[in-house]
């Protein structure tokens, strides 16, 4: 049986994105008979899950926790972060003898894998989900071009330099990646997935929740995610009074949080649309289904910025599986998973009244919606499965190990 050893910066039991993708990785080459275990740096700690067990075993996966937190002045830390990760990684290929190291970004994962794996000659694979650098900049945690930028781009670089494959999560971070030279053939793709098991049903919708959360009888806009600026949670709520005006009953329900939340519940507050706006705030992943259940169409109104160019959202393709119309901006991250006017409708971005605009076409054309809905789930079951998503690991990993076995070493 093969083992891939995951390096990861966080893990269940938090939840995010991140963890997410992490455990439908896991799970779908579990599925395929592939020994998986896992190793998570300091900032597992750091994000809210410290002071437990050395190793924990949560829904069937072993993570192995690295000691310690994150502490001292920038560079110093980060550099402490890697050698305290790599110590782990070193541990844990001496007790359980992996056949691949599969590293996830950010590139301090990498780069303690990096050191390991140059040392002992076991593949590398290394899995780029976003440009951190960019999403600092997204999150408005951190400025485009500033040295933290650059140092932590020039880092990705040499992580990339050094892993035998590279996979990305889409088209637009592996073409970026082949404009800084790194060779084409060097780089996969295994794009974002749903895990139909769980997003592939649709629930009926609930009528004493919509009820509660006071909707009436009328259409349902809804976010579901996280309110980051990136968002445009800003340009949707700007965009309903326009709406209102062509759809007295609409009402948009944003279900969630994040550092935005202030903003956006005083931005509603102050509009003329302020009545049509319900704020639900953060509720449990196995109640996100009940949500989706009570919207008509899902809006995913990301600003244009490089993050948001290069990057896909997880979050429509969610909607997808869950028979939810979609409309989105029409950032690249977006036209990689979008087909206007098939699957969904794009609007430009950064603009309420083109937001509005489009999800007011969408509400007077419900005859089309059937066609649209069966045509959006369909390409999620095609290409956004996390079934089929796990058999192209499995051959990424068979060709690395093949090209060992065949020359001694990994050779690209």
């Amino acid at each position: 049986m093969m083992r891939v050893l995951h390096v990861l910066d966080h893990s269940l039991p938090l939840h995010s994105g991140y963890t997410f993708r992490t455990r439908a990785i896991l799970k779908g080459q579990q599925g395929l008979g592939i020994d998986v275990r896992c190793v998570t740096g300091q900032r597992q700690a750091a994000n809210g899950a410290g002071g437990g067990p050395e190793v924990e075993t949560i829904d069937g996966l072993t993570f192995v926790r690295t000691p310690g937190a994150p502490s001292g002045p920038p560079l110093w830390r980060e550099w402490h972060e890697i050698g305290a990760l790599a110590d782990t990684i070193d541990r844990q290929c001496d007790a359980w003898q992996p056949d691949i190291v599969h590293a996830h970004s950010p590139a301090l994962c990498g780069s303690a894998a990096a050191r390991v794996c140059g040392r002992r000659a076991l593949p590398f694979v290394y899995e780029i989900r976003a440009f951190w650098e960019d999403a600092a900049v997204g999150n408005m945690t951190g400025r485009e071009g500033n040295m933290k930028y650059r140092l932590t781009r020039g880092l990705e670089n040499q992580v990339v330099k050094a892993g035998d494959q590279v996979v990305t999560i889409c088209n637009g971070l592996r073409n970026d990646l082949i404009a800084r030279g790194v060779a084409a053939d060097r780089i996969g793709v295994v794009p974002n997935g749903v895990d139909l098991s769980l997003f592939g049903k649709a629930q009926a919708p609930d009528p004493a929740l919509r009820g509660e959360l006071g909707l009436g009888d009328g259409p349902v806009i809804a976010f579901i995610g996280s309110f980051y600026d990136y968002e445009g949670l800003d340009t949707l709520i700007a965009a309903m009074p326009a709406l209102v005006a062509d759809h007295p009953d609409v009402r948009l329900l944003l279900v969630g949080g994040g550092p935005r939340t202030e903003a956006l519940e005083r931005q509603a507050g102050a509009s003329p649309a302020a009545d049509a706006i319900r704020f639900v705030g953060r509720v449990p992943h196995d109640q996100v289904p009940r949500y989706y259940a009570l919207a008509d169409i899902m809006a995913y109104p990301r600003k244009a910025s490089r993050l948001t160019e290069l990057v896909t959202p997880l979050k429509p393709l969610e909607a997808m599986a869950q028979h939810k119309i979609v409309a989105a901006s029409a950032v690249g991250g977006h036209r990689e998973l979008v087909e206007d006017g098939k699957t969904g409708v794009l609007f430009k971005p950064d603009s309420p009244a083109e937001c509005a605009a489009a999800i007011s076409r969408l509400l007077d054309s419900r005859d089309q919606w059937s066609a649209m809905i069966a045509a959006g789930e369909a390409h999620v079951r095609e290409s956004h499965d996390w079934a089929r998503n796990a058999q192209r690991y499995e051959k990424i990993y068979h060709a690395l190990l093949a090209r060992k076995d065949k020359n001694g070493d990994i050779a690209i």
